[in-house]
């Protein structure tokens, strides 16, 4: 092992470096094997490093972000989903009954909005361990020496010719931009639009806001701006941005801003509304002026991660520190870029601008040649205008017409065993020009690129409402009674009762409530408190014809006797009806073979040629 004794000007340099200890001479040992004949060539001086710790001479340096090598490098860096639109569908299915496409199509959306804001959120994790990574390597170079400059290298070749100038491309290494999908949501009141985007907002757990559009107007007049549903978001975010930044804003009734066809003054409230729309809706950044809210919740006790079923909560980095109250004028400036954006309303009349597209000089649905102004057609008309299922008898002219105009695939239509015809939505057949016809701006209409319709309830639907979701109407007034020590009991005619009396008020799921309410009234009023125990809602109760059937405590038995008896009347009453319906079947049968004269006309009848 040899020693050598540096000279002047490289203690000199030592100096520069830090946190190195000044000596009037400094000692460096260097391997033997550096001077060997060997044809190993030994580090310059320039690629040795100095080590803050034992001042040594180093050349190395250990990244902990490099790619994986070896037989794990070719292995995915992403492990499988945490939500799936499966699973979001599934977990749909709990609160909301029927409009199966709607929520596949919800649940999609909802998924891939969310990839896209994690992919995001992963490469802007990757750009600032990048800059890390850079500085790092900056501060382990060896420090210039005393009054000389750090050198620098052009990746410019002088020598290159013109003509190989002018061969150079342009490349571009940044990565896919993907770009945000907003969700349009048509149907009827009462169908579960504003129910779906609530519910994935739970499940998702990200800020979620409603904001109805009928208040707002163009800025400068008298109403409510556009910007105020992103105000709401980071209110309901507790004023945290960057939480608020990848959450949920529902516009609802935004139907009620269509333009006026026929208007002598400005229309504010309408297209003037769309135009404030479109940036809000696209990505622009929002500056909210906070206001002191008087029943604003308080912010504490809570960490502030992300919940492990958040799309957002598998990331290495905790979310910001935002949250707290906001000071009276304190300014946020919100970018909307990743705020999903749910447009809802029910589009009153969409229904009658569709059918006269699509029938426009054509055969279908009971017309032989439809124009929008016939007289002939306003029956037909009835159910599209009171935003009803059209029924379609499987097999006819008015199912393959439908079929033809469907924007998506659908399979064939499912057998009727009982003859009940199948009903189709209007509203699945709309397209951008409709929405134009109704009078949306082509701006707004394209920033919308996903459009879900939901049907109208029908009375099977509104049974299935009352009892199967979580939140059911029935489990509610249930908990509801036996709070005060009292149990309540719907037989099934009952039920069948009340959503036949809600279907025939047109205002879907929510007219279920004003029927229990309407009949529990009494009941909610002179139970408490009292003697009974047990309430029993049958079908003359349902009716309006009797009052609900109070027992005491010790008529438990009587109590499930009524229940029981009432159960088998309605099972029998189901059996007569479908022999009879069974009966009809046949006789309809045999009077159609009894005027087939041969076999000829009897094989095509069963062929269907």
């Amino acid at each position: 092992m040899l020693w050598l004794r540096l000279s002047a000007p490289l203690q000199a340099h030592s100096r520069s470096i830090p946190r190195c200890r000044r000596a009037p001479s400094l000692l460096v040992r260097l391997p033997r094997h550096g001077f060997s004949s060997s044809s190993t060539s030994f580090p310059t001086r320039s690629q040795f490093n100095r080590s803050d710790f034992t001042n040594q001479p180093w050349s190395g340096s250990y990244e902990p972000g490099l790619p994986t090598t070896g037989p794990l490098g070719s292995t995915p860096a992403f492990g499988a989903p945490r939500v799936t639109p499966k699973a979001l569908k599934q977990y749909l299915d709990q609160f909301v009954v029927g409009q199966d496409r709607a929520k596949k199509i919800l649940s999609v959306a909802v998924y891939n909005h969310y990839q896209r804001v994690q992919e995001l959120q992963r490469r802007e994790e990757e750009a600032i361990e990048l800059l890390a990574k850079r500085a790092r390597r900056e501060s382990v170079e060896r420090h210039p020496v005393e009054g000389q400059q750090r050198t620098t290298r052009s990746q410019f070749d002088p020598n290159l010719s013109a003509s190989a100038l002018n061969q150079i491309e342009l490349t571009d290494s940044s990565s896919t931009q993907l770009e945000k999908s907003n969700i349009l949501l048509l149907g009827p009141s009462g169908v579960g639009k504003t129910l779906m985007a609530k519910t994935l907002a739970r499940v998702l757990s990200v800020p979620f806001s409603i904001s109805d559009c009928t208040p707002f107007t163009q800025a400068g007049y008298i109403g409510e701006d556009a910007e105020v549903c992103v105000h709401r978001l980071l209110a309901a975010a507790n004023y945290d941005v960057e939480l608020a930044e990848r959450g949920i804003i529902v516009l609802d009734e935004v139907d009620k801003i269509a333009a006026v066809k026929v208007s002598h003054a400005k229309d504010v409230g309408g297209e003037g509304v769309q135009q404030a729309l479109l940036k809000i809706i696209e990505g622009t950044t929002v500056q909210v002026q906070a206001k002191q809210e008087k029943n604003a919740p308080r912010v504490g006790g809570t960490p502030n991660t992300y919940p492990s079923n958040s799309p957002l909560g598998n990331s290495p980095y905790p979310p910001s520190s935002g949250g707290n109250m906001p000071q009276k004028g304190e300014v946020y400036n919100v970018r909307t870029d990743n705020i999903l954006f749910i447009l809802s309303g029910a589009f009153v009349g969409l229904h009658k601008v569709i059918m006269d597209r699509i029938s426009r000089g054509s055969i279908g649905f009971g017309q032989p040649v439809r124009t929008p102004s016939s007289s002939d057609v306003r029956s037909e008309q009835s159910a599209a205008a009171n935003n009803q299922p059209i029924p379609i008898l499987p097999g006819s002219e008015e199912e393959a017409l439908y079929k033809k105009h469907l924007p998506f695939f659908s399979s064939a239509s499912p057998e009727s065993s009982d003859g009940e015809p199948t009903y189709f939505n209007a509203l699945d057949l709309i397209n951008p020009t409709d929405l134009q016809n109704y009078g949306f701006i082509p701006e707004l209409v394209g920033r919308i690129p996903v459009t879900a319709a939901l049907s109208a309830l029908t009375q099977p639907l509104l049974v299935r409402i009352l009892t199967e979701p979580r939140n059911s109407l029935l489990a509610q007034y249930t908990t509801l009674f036996s709070l005060s020590g009292i149990e309540l009991r719907f037989t099934t005619p009952a039920l069948h009762k009340i959503a036949s009396n809600a279907f025939t008020m047109g205002t879907g799921a929510r007219a279920l409530r004003t029927e229990l309410e309407t009949i529990l009234s009494d009941a909610m009023f002179e139970t408490p408190g009292s003697s009974v125990k047990f309430v029993l809602i049958t079908e003359p109760v349902a009716s309006r014809q009797e009052k609900p059937i109070y027992l005491s405590r010790g008529q438990g038995g009587r109590f499930h006797a009524m229940i029981a008896a009432e159960e088998s009347q309605w099972e029998e009453k189901q059996r007569r009806e479908k022999r009879r319906d069974m009966k009809g079947k046949a006789q309809t049968a045999s009077e159609e073979n009894h005027n087939i004269s041969n076999f000829r006309e009897y094989r095509n009848r069963a062929t269907g040629f």
